[in-house]
């Protein structure tokens, strides 16, 4: 499912990365600065590795030697922040519409199954500013799946919720683990919480 092998370096940072994986949900774990959310931002096409490759499934995102190098908007990732980086303009339904990619098929995810999924019913009139954290974040996957993408990355969610808000959260992102089906790679520095998501953990250290 994933093959990964990228030479990433930014300023002086410098890794080399390598992954060769067959799950569908991967976590990476490590201490602060060891390029978790660099390999997260290679796979979103945000990052250009100096060499290697990008292959997710059957497609090939990167590829220096074959010189494939899909933009951003081709690879169709679903990306989810530490923080919500929700709109404070719209409410919840308007920051889940924004999230929608015009697809002539028929889409993978309707706006009202990935609201069941999530949840959030409740929620659709609020304000953002009045949403607690995990609730934030619920929005913000929500929107994610709303894109339609082929890959959901998650970049550390549960970083900046209290202990109350994080028990909240997990249950919600074990169910999306189980019912999207979708390849997923997870970011934590907390190697419980990656367990908790999935039983193939890669340490960068």
């Amino acid at each position: 499912m994933f093959d990964i092998d990228i030479d990433l370096r930014r300023g002086t940072f410098a890794r080399r990365v390598r992954i060769d994986d067959e799950a569908r949900v991967i976590a990476l774990t490590g201490r602060s600065g060891a390029g978790k959310t660099s390999v997260l931002h290679a796979i979103a096409g945000l990052v250009e590795p100096r060499s290697g490759r990008i292959v997710i499934g059957e497609r090939v995102l990167f590829d220096a030697v074959r010189r494939i190098d899909l933009p951003p908007h081709r690879r169709r990732v679903g990306y989810v922040f530490q923080d919500a980086r929700l709109f404070p303009h719209l409410d919840v339904a308007g920051n889940l519409r924004y999230g929608r990619h015009p697809a002539r098929e028929r889409p993978r995810f309707g706006f009202d199954a990935v609201v069941e999924l999530l949840g959030i019913a409740s929620l659709l009139e609020r304000r953002t500013a009045n949403l607690s954290g995990g609730e934030a974040q619920r929005v913000a996957i929500g929107r994610a799946l709303l894109s339609q993408p082929e890959i959901l990355l998650l970049d550390e969610p549960l970083s900046m919720l209290d202990a109350e808000r994080r028990d909240e959260l997990l249950p919600w992102l074990r169910r999306v683990r189980d019912e999207v089906r979708l390849p997923m790679v997870y970011v934590s520095h907390q190697a419980e919480d990656a367990r908790q998501l999935s039983a193939s953990i890669h340490a960068l250290d």
